[in-house]
């Protein structure tokens, strides 16, 4: 399984838009080194990113 993921393969795997992802990836500080993107990372941003979300509505 790999872990460092093209932004079309990250979408893919994710059910994003390929666009959706490089535009999170730079919202939120995801490194995107030579094309490719850590999943581990982009994953639990991400997952990190909804949450303070949700709190900060209720």
């Amino acid at each position: 399984m790999a872990i460092h993921l093209t932004p079309t393969e990250l979408a893919r795997e994710t059910g994003m838009d390929r666009r959706e992802v490089i535009s999170r990836c730079v919202e939120l500080g995801v490194p995107i080194f030579q094309g490719k993107i850590d999943k581990t990372l982009f994953m639990h941003t991400v997952q990190a990113s909804e949450e303070k979300e949700q709190l900060a509505e209720a």
